[in-house]
């Protein structure tokens, strides 16, 4: 092999080539994530997954990078800002007429637009690597298309520390952006993180979490947590978490947004992130009324795909459900009652059931009375 490669020079062109590529931050690290394996174990033991059968489906794959990928010996985590310009979040979120979806959703599926930007990345350096290097065009990008512990990840490469709503938290740009990785058995040199947990006393992630989803603090029930609910889970939506959803459609932020060091978030500077089809500020029944026709015209090349039509009509079901009384809202459920699914059917019935009921306040909080048994 050649020995012309200097490693540090080329650690530090990566960095300036994924700022050339839109990543606000490029960090490199080594493939150590032993503890992170201890936790991510005693976690799946607890049943804390739900259905989310492919957490444990690889064995340890997930937690060692070079079992996954044999070969590689350091990891490229890079981050990009993902939070749209002003689009009244929290007003949305409290208007019950109005139907929330999580800020990553509003525009086009990050992954494509992330794996082609590493992929990209992954090619400048094979190009700079020797023409005899051994493991030349063998770097491998990942953007949750694979088994791999991007937080850990990201937090050992300096992208921030991972807060007790276990996101990743950077001191000087919240929590709104994507993560990405790049697997490569070039030796870099590893960074030193500079961004230790400042999270302190504060616990407003934990008290805001409308179903109570955080164990304690690092540690969710995904079983609880709404953006499963309405995303991961395919099957019925437990009774008991309808009412807290509100009108939240697809995902969950209240975490994020509440999190005080958020106020140093940067909008994203790609339009490909910025709201697509009004969805920023749809009203619940226009949306219930969209065909399945309109469903995939209105949500080609997004996120929101995943849930499929039965999923958007079911979450749906529910914000109507928790919507003030109103007869426009019951002629819509009524309408689409008889031609769903009798998934739907059934979210349908209990939003009617909610409807029927006269001045009712609606549980936007409830508490997990099983901790104990944890």
């Amino acid at each position: 092999m050649s020995n012309s490669l200097n490693l540090n020079q080329l650690a530090a062109d990566i960095k300036i080539w994924g700022r050339e590529l839109g990543f606000q931050q490029v960090g490199i690290t080594d493939i150590d994530l032993s503890h992170a394996e201890v936790r991510l174990q005693e976690w799946l033991a607890k049943g804390y997954q739900g259905s989310m059968e492919w957490m444990s489906a690889h064995g340890n794959k997930r937690s060692r990078p070079n079992e996954l990928l044999p070969g590689t010996v350091r990891v490229i985590s890079v981050r990009m800002d993902y939070l749209p310009g002003d689009t009244n979040q929290i007003a949305i979120l409290k208007d019950p007429t109005k139907a929330y979806v999580s800020r990553y959703t509003l525009g086009r599926d990050y992954h494509k637009l992330i794996r082609k930007r590493l992929s990209i990345l992954a090619k400048q350096i094979d190009d700079a690597l020797p023409a005899d290097y051994e493991f030349k065009g063998q770097n491998r990008a990942f953007v949750d298309s694979a088994p791999v512990m991007e937080r850990p990840l990201a937090e050992k490469a300096g992208l921030g520390w991972q807060g007790k709503h276990t996101l990743i938290i950077n001191s000087s740009a919240g929590s709104w952006f994507f993560l990405g990785e790049i697997f490569t058995f070039v030796p870099l040199p590893v960074d030193t993180p500079n961004q230790p947990n400042q999270c302190g006393e504060c616990s407003a992630c934990l008290k805001v979490c409308p179903t109570d989803a955080f164990i304690e603090p690092y540690k969710l029930d995904a079983r609880r947590c709404i953006s499963y609910l309405t995303i991961e889970n395919k099957g019925v939506i437990p009774e008991e978490f309808r009412e807290p959803i509100g009108n939240r459609i697809f995902g969950c932020d209240d975490c994020q947004a509440i999190c005080p060091w958020n106020r140093y978030a940067q909008f994203t500077g790609e339009t490909d992130f910025l709201p697509r089809h009004g969805l920023a500020d749809s009203d619940l029944v226009s949306l219930f009324n969209w065909t399945e026709q309109e469903y995939l015209n209105n949500t080609e090349g997004s996120a929101i795909r995943r849930i499929g039509y039965e999923g958007w009509l079911r979450n749906i079901a529910v914000g109507l459900g928790n919507a003030p009384q109103d007869e426009r809202i019951i002629a819509a459920l009524t309408a689409k009652r008889d031609e769903c699914s009798d998934l739907v059917k059934e979210h349908i019935d209990w939003a009617l059931t909610q409807q029927a009921k006269v001045n009712y306040r609606r549980k936007r909080k409830i508490k997990n009375t099983s901790r104990q048994n944890d």
